[in-house]
């Protein structure tokens, strides 16, 4: 007798986007392995002199691969419990990314080299293997980064005054100096930035005794700001894993806790 079609789109499902089944761990593994491959073969690809053989084997080798990407995008988007949902969730966004280099390659032959793409796809390796600890963790961190976005938006704003004005100051003292190449204020900001973030390229210095005393201090001022997301992001970090129990969830991990727990019994945060 001839199994309904629903069964079989609900099997697909279940080893495209399980959680628990054998039959899904194996195919997430799969197509890691094959990930991992595509990405051997772009590094292979960009060395220069390659035999015209391996070249003709690695350009077949990833058009295999390209097939198995785009018919594994399309099943998922077959069998998803809403089409829509998945192909506008983050790992729909990260799945329709890492598929669409080579054909984008046919118009841009340098955008081949976005398959780098393909790397962020081995997240999933997180959750094949039930890595709790770490999902948590970058939850944690994650939690922590938006807590503080406003600062962090506020300290790049300041920042960027900064060096503008900075620049401009260094624009006043440099140019029209014989020999320096403070030629316009786009480019004194450039050097502010460089100066500023401690990076030095070294390709525009200062050629006057007033440019080179602000240098210097512009280098020791970098020092001392260049940590402040740092600590704006650990304080958050400190206060997330410092939250009470909220609507009877963890702070961790958000999961269900009973009243009088002392630890979460999913991931064993202390309460």
């Amino acid at each position: 007798m001839k199994r309904p079609a629903w069964t079989e789109k609900e099997n697909l499902r279940t080893i495209m986007f399980g959680s628990d089944d054998r039959p899904d761990s194996t195919f997430d593994i799969v197509i890691i392995i094959a990930i991992a491959v595509s990405l051997v073969i772009l590094f292979v690809e960009s060395l220069p002199m390659l035999p015209p053989t391996l070249k003709l084997v690695l350009k077949w080798l990833e058009g295999v691969l390209t097939v198995l990407f785009t018919v594994e995008y399309i099943l998922r988007l077959y069998c998803a419990k809403s089409r829509r949902g998945y192909a506008l969730s983050l790992w729909g966004i990260i799945d329709l990314v890492a598929t669409l280099p080579p054909y984008l390659a046919i118009i841009l032959p340098g955008a081949r080299y976005m398959l780098m793409l393909r790397s962020i796809r081995f997240l999933r390796i997180f959750r094949i293997f039930r890595a709790f600890v770490f999902i948590n963790e970058g939850q944690l961190l994650l939690n922590a980064v938006g807590r503080s976005l406003h600062k962090i938006a506020v300290y790049f704003l300041f920042v960027l005054i900064l060096t503008s004005c900075l620049g401009t100051l260094m624009f006043i003292i440099e140019g029209g100096q014989p020999g320096s190449a403070f030629t316009d204020i786009g480019t004194s900001i450039y050097w502010a930035i460089t100066t500023l973030s401690t990076v030095g390229y070294g390709d525009i210095t200062p050629v006057t005794f007033m440019g080179r005393m602000l240098s210097g201090f512009i280098m020791l001022l970098g020092y001392t700001i260049i940590a402040v997301p740092t600590g704006i992001v650990s304080a958050s970090f400190i206060d997330e894993t410092r939250d009470p129990v909220r609507n009877g969830r963890c702070p961790r991990c958000d999961s269900k806790v009973r009243k009088g727990d002392k630890f979460c019994s999913h991931c064993g945060e202390k309460l």
